[in-house]
């Protein structure tokens, strides 16, 4: 499969080539088993980071014999560095509703609801001008495009700001008008989620994906990226390289050619992933941005030559610190331990043998966390110890 680099920016993006409404006319043209079926075949992968098969996904909510249904988008965006599903939002929100219907079409949900991050409320408006263009179009509402009984409707529910919300069972909380705070799982949203009813939760350019995948089809989607990580994916590239901007390219691409694109070819490391994904050192720069490599769920930081990497460490774990829900101990008193930590680096205070021990905590915040911000708050610190020892132990 290519895995040649194909930069696209703004209106060139694939999404743009992909008529409004093609994509849910051929999926109501089929059996709902055979909708799934095609996403399953596309192996589509959660575009959010998690990068859990969508199809499967799908198929466990239709097998639920339990209404009604649910399908959500997931755009609490609050990843730092990453932001491009508000660009999806704000320039392909016709593409999102789209998924989202044939979502429902797949699982016989009847609702959608789209959770808008709380910064994005200047989208809101736009969102729902969109939404009641599609009723007016027959693309949403009731017996859509002329399939008689079929019925999806789509509503906009805000977020609070709180970063944990991007967690899908604390997303689900949230719309229900609770603390969101993380689920214990089982059960899965698919089996019991909204109102403890079956639910899929999707990113946003997942939802994006699947009108592009009925329109041109499984292979033309497996044709690109790996044989693991198929399609493209969407980047949002920041930080120290010349032009920053939100990219499309397939799986699989290096990371070293990425810099090449947009300009930081003198990079030292790469944040990938945002505060909870992993900082990949120069020497490693030909590993691949793929589920099976590095995987992302787009956040691209590029750090120059002149950044202070326990700077880096410091800005990530006090973010972690502000945002854990504070649910479960392990995240909630080990973020402070490891933040208060980095500080004693900096400080030149922090003798070897108590490193090891952050980073004894370091590795068990990873397996005793309840949700994924304490089992991955961690990453980031560890990958900068290990890369970065020598500015570390030189203060």
């Amino acid at each position: 499969m290519s895995t040649d680099a194909i930069k696209t920016q703004g209106n060139t993006l694939t999404f743009s080539a992909i008529p409004a409404g093609e994509g849910l006319r051929k999926a109501l043209a089929m059996p709902r088993v055979d909708i799934i079926d095609m996403v399953r075949d596309s192996k589509l992968k959660g575009r959010g980071g998690a990068g859990f098969p969508t199809g499967i996904k799908w198929n466990f909510a239709a097998a639920e014999k339990r209404t009604p249904k649910y399908v959500m988008c997931n755009a609490d965006e609050g990843e730092p560095g990453t932001f491009k599903d508000r660009l999806i939002l704000s320039e392909y929100a016709d593409l999102v509703m789209e998924g989202m219907t044939i979502g429902g079409r797949a699982i016989g949900a009847s609702l959608g609801l789209i959770y808008l991050r709380a910064e994005y409320a200047y989208l809101r408006k736009h969102l729902e001008d969109t939404i009641k263009r599609r009723k007016a179009e027959n693309l949403l509402g009731q017996n859509i495009c002329g399939v008689e009984g079929f019925n999806f409707n789509i509503m906009v529910a805000m977020g609070a700001g709180a970063y944990v919300c991007g967690e899908e069972t604390a997303l689900i909380e949230s719309l229900e008008g609770f603390r969101g705070e993380p689920r214990n799982r089982p059960p899965f949203p698919v089996v019991s989620g909204f109102l403890n009813r079956p639910s899929v939760v999707n990113n946003v350019e997942t939802l994006a994906w699947v009108p592009c995948i009925m329109v041109n089809g499984v292979d033309w989607f497996k044709s690109i990226g790996t044989n693991n990580s198929t399609g493209h994916k969407l980047f949002s590239v920041s930080g120290d390289c010349e032009k920053p901007g939100v990219y499309e390219f397939p799986f699989g691409i290096t990371v070293a050619d990425l810099l090449k694109e947009v300009g930081g070819s003198d990079a030292k490391a790469v944040q990938i992933g945002g505060a909870s994904g992993r900082c990949v050192p120069k020497k490693d720069f030909e590993r691949r941005l793929a589920f099976e490599d590095v995987p992302t769920g787009g956040s691209v930081i590029v750090i120059g030559p002149g950044r202070d990497m326990l700077d880096l460490a410091h800005n990530i774990m006090d973010f972690f610190v502000d945002e854990s829900c504070g649910q479960c101990t392990p995240c909630r008193v080990g973020n402070d331990k490891l933040l208060k930590g980095v500080e004693m680096l900096k400080a030149g205070t922090c003798s070897d043998e108590y490193l090891d021990e952050l980073k004894g905590l370091a590795n068990t915040m990873q397996v005793a966390s309840k949700c994924g911000l304490g089992q991955s708050s961690s990453v980031a610190l560890l990958s900068i110890i290990e890369h970065f020892g020598d500015e570390i132990h030189g203060r």
